[in-house]
């Protein structure tokens, strides 16, 4: 059953199960055993600590399949969540968004790439994948050089891990970067070729990932340092990231490509959500501050 679950879902769900250890703990009861009455204790405690929705709503699913007997979807559990999201619903992480032209303008100034360092090609690549494919750096992290083809018309990156959004009957990403020919500076083919190039005498062979660390000994890279190396490019070109994350990029660049004219549909194909997920629409189109097909719709001016 575990194998069913994602890593980060398994570390979610730890969060609840420590939780509700601690709570049978203390009043006695048997972790194993828990009652409808006894969940929605366990909940409501946890709403009374400052819990918001979105947490009760991960506590229920975690003690779903913890406990089973159908705990997750019993009426009573589904009114309390009900009432909780009516008293405390879940906001929007950000009301609005940066320009991508701020961050482009930026690294517009990193070249020629021939001549970057290994941290600041790597940076200068990493936030372009961001921007023009509005991926999760989860899928950057998972890159395989032996799964990238380059053709004249750009680069076609194929991922074949499982990543969040991948599930049965779902076509796994495929991530493409056109060539600029009148803007080389910001090019994300040119610069993926010129990575590679740059990395070709320091890639270990027991390597396949494309990322890697900048500094020895050189091993792939991790979402974490991604995350990292796209946070010190935004801080870099002005945005606050005291309020904006990594993940920002995600947002700021499919809200850019909406407000270019770009039709939702791709957008959602880009960005690997399903054409009827309604995520975009709540929680990732935003106002573009100085607002300004994908890739060319958020890079190009």
């Amino acid at each position: 059953m575990l194998a069913s679950l994602s890593d980060n879902t398994i570390m979610q769900y730890n969060v609840t199960l420590k939780l509700w250890w601690t709570y049978c703990h203390e009043n006695k009861h048997n972790v194993f055993e828990g009652s409808v009455a006894i969940v929605l204790s366990f909940l409501t405690e946890q709403y009374n600590k400052g819990a918001s929705y979105g947490s009760l709503n991960s506590h229920r699913s975690a003690l779903s399949l913890f406990l089973g007997d159908n705990i997750g979807s019993n009426e009573s559990v589904k009114r309390l969540l009900k009432g909780a999201y009516r008293k405390r619903p879940n906001l929007p992480k950000y009301s609005f968004t940066w320009d991508p032209q701020v961050v482009l303008n930026c690294i517009a100034e990193w070249y020629p790439n021939e001549e970057l360092t290994l941290e600041r090609i790597t940076k200068k690549l990493v936030i372009l994948l961001a921007l023009c494919t509005a991926h999760r750096v989860q899928t950057f992290s998972l890159i395989k050089v032996d799964n990238i083809v380059i053709s004249s018309s750009g680069v076609r990156i194929f991922i074949t891990d499982i990543i969040k959004t991948s599930a049965a009957n779902r076509e796994q990403p495929r991530l493409f970067l056109p060539f600029f020919t009148d803007r080389p500076n910001i090019c994300p083919a040119t610069t993926l070729r010129d990575y590679l190039s740059i990395t070709s005498d320091k890639r270990p062979e027991s390597v396949p990932n494309l990322l890697l660390t900048v500094k020895r000994p050189y091993k792939s890279a991790s979402a974490q340092s991604i995350s990292r190396w796209i946070k010190q490019v935004l801080a870099e070109s002005g945005v606050d990231v005291n309020t904006f994350s990594a993940h920002s990029t995600r947002h700021a660049s499919t809200s850019a490509a909406a407000a270019s004219g770009l039709s939702v549909d791709i957008i959602r194909k880009t960005a690997g959500w399903t054409k009827d997920s309604e995520i975009f629409a709540k929680f990732y189109h935003r106002r573009v501050i100085d607002e300004s097909d994908f890739a060319r719709s958020v890079c190009n001016q």
